[in-house]
């Protein structure tokens, strides 16, 4: 974890002109700065920059923050991530709260790493099978495909390069065994698993000698966990956010001959399902998901486990299923990229995926087995949002033949009130933005007014209490338009609102049918000497 200081310390020492100047093209506009917004198309430049607030905000899609939230949202990153990298930027150097623990020296991956690619340029049996399988010599510069030789040959390489050997076993390069160490690698072509961020954390291997283990990846280590990790992906991103669109596949070689195909979008799971553990690493630009599965029993299995998964998970995307045991690698090989495109444009959607996958494993002739079917089908139901639960009561009645009170769904859609004052009251909304300006004086300010005492804008208060970060109150902070206030001024504003508050509460005291005289009388001349008193308070000290 970094220590609350070190952030703290590089807030203080970063520039948001400077952080963003290194990513877009900006101009000096008055006390400002202006670009397109990298965030929604746009010609006319609505990307609005400060370097008094240390903020940015778009008044065209809304977004802004500071700079660790621009480069989080513009790279991608997780807020560790993001801070990593301005640090680097800046040339500022982070603390971590376990500064004791010993910190693993991944340099020995990159070394090991070029070890086996010198063992590929060599090995005539490696070259051989990519050639076969049609990848090409870019491709293979591309993904820095390897190859390992003996067990004994690679431990050697680590002794005469003077490597930790325990380190190795930690990054799960070298096992430890009964007899002794040994390679976990061993006669397979290598490839090189990185992180979004283009770390190297680990290797899959494919056997080129008759191996019964046709793939195996590193074991887990506290780097490697090929649950969160989708090959090709430190390669593909850029493309990813680009397109919004990411094609997931089964297989290394699928990645990388669809890579070589232009669909450069295309990343693979590590020998296993997609998981939760996923769906952060896929959330990442919000793209459209495409799962690229082969069409034999495990791959329609794992198409509809990780339909249930995106489906339940709120994805867009669908399912392309590969049949007469062909792949995306061979459909490549064969230079169907055309039809590939067809298929990739045309997937059939994750709900009717997943509700045709029901259906198919029962008899729907049979009573007894249709009932079941509709029992799975509704509970599965349960677990998607109302809307889509709605759309497809009669795509299921279609394929059950069934009446569509049958289809069970929850009609309990909850309301959300949206409706949010527009109108320009400027006293009201410059005593907000002046309080943005300077949040140090809102407790004093609370002392004395409340968000019932705005007549226009009572929402945006509330939200200066309890959401100061919310958007709108971004774009009051750099809209010119708005007067900016001194503190004389703002207690005179203060003054006028306290006044009109009163004002009202008079009027209603005078007309409250269910106060007597005498009561009337007392609130009255209560309410008249407060007012008295509101002339000669200074409301900010």
């Amino acid at each position: 974890m970094i220590t609350k200081n070190s952030i703290e310390n590089l807030k203080n020492n970063i520039d948001i002109v400077d952080t963003i100047s290194q990513f877009l093209e900006i101009k000096k506009s008055g006390s400002n700065f202006k670009a397109c917004c990298p965030f929604h198309g746009e010609k006319t430049a609505s990307f609005v920059i400060s370097p008094s607030k240390q903020i940015y905000h778009c008044f065209g899609c809304g977004v802004g923050g500071d700079s660790i939230k621009f480069v989080r949202e513009y790279e991608k990153l997780s807020y560790p991530e993001a801070l990593e990298k301005l640090a680097s930027m800046n040339n500022i150097t982070l603390e971590y709260d376990n500064k004791n623990e010993k910190r693993q020296d991944t340099k020995i991956l990159e070394a090991i790493n070029f070890y086996y690619k010198v063992n590929f340029s060599r090995n005539n049996s490696a070259n051989d099978y990519m050639n076969q399988r049609g990848i090409s010599k870019n491709s293979i510069e591309k993904f820095q495909i390897g190859y390992s030789n003996s067990s004994n040959e690679t431990i050697n390489y680590f002794k005469s390069n003077f490597l930790n050997i325990n380190d190795g076993i930690d990054l799960g390069v070298i096992g430890k065994g009964e007899n002794g160490i040994y390679a976990r690698f061993i006669q397979r072509v290598i490839f090189p698993i990185y992180t979004l961020n283009n770390q190297l954390v680990g290797f899959g291997g494919r056997t080129i000698s008759g191996h019964s283990a046709k793939y195996i990846n590193s074991p887990q280590t506290k780097f490697f966990n090929k649950s969160k990790l989708l090959y090709g992906y430190q390669l593909a991103k850029d493309t990813i956010y680009k397109k919004a669109s990411i094609i997931i596949t089964e297989g290394y070689l699928d990645v990388i001959m669809l890579h070589q195909a232009g669909f450069n979008q295309s990343v693979a799971t590590l020998g296993t399902a997609l998981t939760k553990d996923h769906l952060p690493l896929l959330k990442r630009g919000e793209p459209k998901v495409i799962l690229a599965y082969d069409g034999d029993n495990a791959g329609i299995n794992a198409a509809y486990k990780a339909s249930l998964l995106l489906s339940q998970s709120d994805f867009t995307g669908g399912v392309v299923i590969f049949k007469d045991n062909q792949d995306p690698a061979d459909m490549v090989k064969d230079n169907n990229v055309e039809e590939l495109n067809n298929m990739f444009n045309n997937p059939k959607s994750f709900i009717p995926f997943v509700i045709d996958f029901l259906v198919d494993q029962y008899d729907v002739l049979d009573p007894s087995q249709k009932n079941k079917i509709l029992i799975n089908i509704n509970e599965y139901l349960k677990t998607l949002s109302p809307i889509y639960q709605e759309e497809y009561v009669p795509y299921i009645s279609s394929k059950l033949n069934i009446n569509q009170k049958l289809v069970k769904i929850k009609s309990n859609i909850k309301k959300v009130d949206t409706n949010i004052s527009l109108s320009e009251d400027h006293m009201e909304i410059s005593i907000i933005k002046y309080l943005l300006e300077q949040p140090n004086i809102l407790n004093d300010v609370l002392k004395f007014i409340d968000s019932s005492m705005f007549e226009y804008h009572s929402i945006e208060f509330d939200m200066l209490i309890n959401d100061k970060d919310n958007t709108k109150l971004r774009g009051y902070l750099l809209n010119d338009k708005i007067k900016s206030l001194n503190n004389s001024q703002l207690d005179n504003l203060i003054f006028i609102l306290l006044s009109k508050s009163y004002d009202s509460k008079i009027t209603k005291i005078k007309y409250d049918e269910n106060l007597t005289f005498r009561q009337k009388s007392k609130l009255l001349r209560d309410t008249t000497n407060i007012q008295k008193h509101l002339k000669s308070q200074k409301f900010i000290s």
